[in-house]
């Protein structure tokens, strides 16, 4: 249970801190409106993630004992990660488009969220594999350690993003961000390659 929660906290905390539509959604409104408004549109992910998590879960369980199915969406997912892993790693600061529209936070965060592909990518490719997984070794609690871990540091870390830019805006310019998303980097930068491993070992490939 702890490896799931680790992983959850560690995709979540990446998630939270990698620029973004939405994390740009949360500086802009935290900028032109308050702490509070950024922190609404923080909450965002709440609303519109539940669905896509139940139907990437439930397709991918339809297809739990197909290894060559699950081998290949471990290796997309792999891929997917590394992506991240690269895109965090060379985000050594975070620009802000201080155009974008007042208040509504909550809504505007909701829809920005749900037009983004990246939780369909992450869910489909990383997320809903990595329960299915966990729910086969480790039972439904672990499973659900994941999940909680996972919007913990998402939520949570764009809540703080939006506190830190509220009292002090010039943090997001200065070094300790790029240091924060290097070391995030190498993080998934790990879980690419284990979940590379684990595909490889569904196909047949590699032991």
């Amino acid at each position: 249970m702890f490896t799931s929660l680790f992983a959850g906290l560690t995709f979540g905390l990446s998630a939270g801190l990698s620029p973004g539509p939405l994390s740009t959604l949360v500086i802009s409104q935290t900028l032109r409106h308050g702490i509070r408004e950024g922190m609404r549109v923080a909450l965002s992910p709440l609303i519109t993630d539940l669905p896509i998590i139940l139907i990437s879960v439930f397709v991918l369980t339809q297809f739990a004992n197909a290894n060559t199915i699950l081998g290949i969406i471990s290796i997309v997912g792999a891929l997917f990660v590394g992506y991240l892993a690269y895109e965090t790693f060379t985000t050594t600061h975070f620009e802000v488009n201080a155009q974008t529209p007042a208040l509504q936070s909550l809504l505007r965060g909701a829809l920005v969220n749900a037009l983004s592909p990246h939780p369909y990518l992450f869910w489909f490719s990383v997320g809903a594999p990595t329960m299915v997984k966990t729910m086969q070794t480790s039972g439904l609690p672990a499973a659900l350690a994941f999940v909680l871990g996972f919007y913990v540091l998402l939520v949570g870390s764009k809540v703080f993003v939006a506190m830190l830019v509220g009292k002090s805006r010039g943090w997001l310019m200065g070094p300790a961000y790029g240091w924060i998303m290097r070391a995030l980097a190498v993080v998934l930068l790990v879980f690419a390659l284990l979940l590379l491993r684990e595909g490889l070992h569904l196909l047949g490939i590699f032991l």
